[in-house]
């Protein structure tokens, strides 16, 4: 199952497939009684995409067998026991992929030319992904979090690790030429790789950043260059090599403080751009920005959901058994911010009780 969502994973995703490529999402329980369902509405589901498939004259026969070979192993790789809040599975002709996500996404088949990613967007930017490097003169690990957790990050040339031994060590100790641990330039050069390693993931995947060493280090690292304005420095040594739930602890107290002050400066910007006469708030108004691209902003509550139909000119509510009901709005408009360059922030719920629970800052 795939733990993350990098902008070149997502880029990928987005690309046309060859027909038929099939999206099956669910949303799943964390806990008994309610996650005991879980394993039967899978089967329906993929029972219901087989069938879809098997009506579909525009699906030869080898793809049908091959899409539905892959939506078996996508099958065997759902890890249930330690499900989240959904299920966003992906099968074309010679390939799957098995996403696990911190947020509901509804109950879905559809069958296209391209996978359906606005769900798995959506959860990925409400679990507000972060990364967080460890730092040791002789290793240097790289560690993926979220809400709820980190976890090692082993691509990329991570850890990077090496042997302190300096084999010419007690003759330098004794002409008094034995440098500190990190002014020696085999530890800067070592640093410097690290360095470059991490700038090349951040390229790739841009996340507010954690940097964890000692004093010492974290100088070094200032020297050898800036990892970007989102970067927090956590004066602690010891954790290079883990476990996660240490990484977690130490992260844990500076995340909750950045979260509130991140609340306050969200609040802030949406009063002065309603001074300002660039602000919109509630399902209608955030909709029609985001569709013309008008969004710099966008402030939604973490558990807003909400069903609606649309009517070209406006949006009403809606109950999701009826025609043409959209029950993923609040996702669509956080895919479409996103790719108009918006910032998306996630507050928690009733900060914007006032407002629709959804509001946006305006370009203009």
């Amino acid at each position: 199952m795939h733990p993350a969502l990098s902008t070149d994973a997502l880029a990928k995703l987005r690309q046309p497939r060859p027909y038929p490529a099939v999206s099956l999402l669910m949303p799943t329980h964390r806990r008994e009684p309610d996650n005991t369902q879980d394993p039967v509405r899978l089967r329906n589901l993929l029972a219901e995409a087989g069938a879809l498939l098997e009506a579909d004259p525009a699906v030869t026969r080898e793809r049908r067998t091959d899409v539905l070979s892959q939506l078996e192993q996508a099958l065997a790789e759902v890890d249930l026991v330690h499900a989240e809040d959904g299920l966003v599975i992906y099968a074309a002709p010679g390939e799957h992929q098995v996403w696990s996500v911190g947020r509901p996404v509804p109950e879905r088949v559809v069958i296209a030319d391209t996978f359906l990613t606005r769900n798995l967007v959506a959860a990925q930017a409400a679990e507000q992904p972060f990364w967080a490097l460890a730092v040791a003169a002789d290793r240097v690990s790289l560690w993926s979090g979220d809400a709820e957790r980190v976890t090692e990050h082993t691509e990329d040339g991570f850890p990077l690790s090496r042997s302190l031994e300096d084999p010419d060590a007690e003759r330098k100790e004794r002409i008094g030429d034995l440098p500190s641990t990190f002014q020696d330039e085999q530890t800067r050069r070592f640093l410097r790789d690290a360095h470059e390693s991490l700038r090349v993931v951040l390229s790739s995947s841009p996340r507010p950043l954690y940097v964890i060493a000692e004093p010492a280090a974290l100088s070094l690292l200032e020297e050898i260059g800036p990892l970007g304005k989102d970067t927090t420095a956590v004066r602690r040594g010891g954790l290079a090599a883990g476990p996660a739930a240490a990484v977690w602890q130490a992260l844990e107290p500076l995340r909750t403080d950045k979260a509130a002050a991140d609340r306050a400066a969200v609040v802030s910007e949406l009063d002065a751009a309603q001074g300002r006469r660039e602000f919109a708030g509630g399902l209608d108004e955030v909709w029609k920005a985001a569709k013309e691209g008008r969004i710099r902003l966008l402030a939604v509550e973490e558990h807003f959901r909400a069903i609606v139909r649309d009517y070209g000119d406006h949006l009403e509510p809606a109950e999701s058994a009826d025609l043409d009901a959209r029950d993923d709005i609040v996702d669509e408009i956080v895919e479409q911010a996103l790719e108009t360059g918006a910032e998306v922030r996630f507050v928690p719920d009733d900060t914007l009780s006032g407002a629709g629970r959804v509001a946006g800052v305006l370009r203009y």
